[in-house]
């Protein structure tokens, strides 16, 4: 079990180290370019690869959709009512409780936890996430709602060709395939990279108010997973990926909307910085919970 472990989390941990390390030595590291890269070509080709190519029924990945909006839903509404009761500002600190590193972060070790079927569904909760995040996220902290920004997002085009392809049973052409393919495949890196180099060059501050609102963001993920998971009684691999989604800690994109809008951004970057090492060290408890006590078969380390 341990070594099951150890073979999900360390590849996570140590590319996301060498972007940290990278940073801290003063290497060259474009991160707009990098971000616009994966953005706008790397994720929208890992979609519409993983999308068309992996053998999942679409009911499966329909009801990850599902279950993705309920948790998203649950950690809204909760966030919303605790914030209210506190009397704390919604536009900092709603979309950093809501939305997690289920891209950057989740899926590589969606990936290595369950393989390319894990994958394929974890991009299906990452789709739900981003288009939320990159609308009702946006809204929330600029005060306006812009639709403009959900149209000119690749990777929501990239589902819709890939939803139409597997509707129609239309394969893609090979050389496009393989084209997809080869640009899909530096996502993950890439995106482990970049937030090591976005943790190292975070300036965070507010750690206390941070440290708690961390903590909140990690309950809300984790009770939302386990609630979501019982309520439409998920099992298997769907479970699994469900529950390391919902836990995954702040997402980097809440920190650059921050300070876009200028929402207390050294405050959510504190956020980002004592959530994701949070997670980190939960990694083990999380991964046992996802597998079910059992790491599934084929996973390096698994016995049976």
């Amino acid at each position: 079990m341990f070594s099951a472990i150890f073979s999900v989390v360390a590849p996570v941990v140590l590319i996301a180290g060498i972007g940290t390390l990278w940073a801290r030595r003063g290497w060259p590291f474009d991160t707009q370019m990098v971000a616009a890269l994966s953005t706008n070509l790397g994720v929208p080709c890992l979609v519409l690869d993983v999308l068309t190519r992996v053998e999942l029924d679409s009911a499966t990945l329909g009801g990850m959709a599902l279950a993705a909006a309920m948790g998203l839903g649950f950690c809204a509404v909760m966030g919303v009512a605790i914030l209210r009761a506190t009397r704390q500002p919604l536009p900092p600190y709603l979309p950093a409780l809501v939305f997690g590193n289920s891209g950057n972060m989740g899926l590589p070790l969606c990936l290595f936890a369950f393989g390319e079927p894990g994958l394929a569904l974890a991009i299906a909760f990452f789709v739900v996430s981003a288009v939320l995040n990159f609308t009702a996220g946006v809204a929330i902290a600029s005060g306006r709602l812009s639709l403009r920004t959900l149209l000119r997002t690749p990777v929501i085009w990239a589902v819709l060709v890939a939803v139409a392809l597997r509707a129609t049973d239309t394969p893609l052409p090979g050389f496009v395939a393989n084209t997809v393919e080869l640009l899909g495949g530096m996502t993950i890196p890439l995106m482990l990279l970049a937030l090591g180099v976005a943790l190292a060059r975070l300036r965070p501050g507010g750690l206390g108010r941070a440290a708690l609102l961390s903590a909140l963001r990690l309950a809300l993920g984790w009770s939302g997973g386990l609630l979501v998971v019982w309520l439409l009684g998920l099992e298997g691999m769907v479970r699994g990926i469900v529950l390391i989604e919902m836990a995954m800690p702040v997402a980097v994109f809440n920190y650059l909307f921050a300070q876009r809008f200028g929402n207390r951004p050294e405050e959510v970057a504190g956020m980002v910085l004592v959530s994701t090492l949070a997670t980190m060290a939960l990694l083990p408890v999380l991964l046992w919970l996802a597998w079910g006590g059992a790491p599934p078969p084929g996973v390096a380390g698994a016995t049976g």
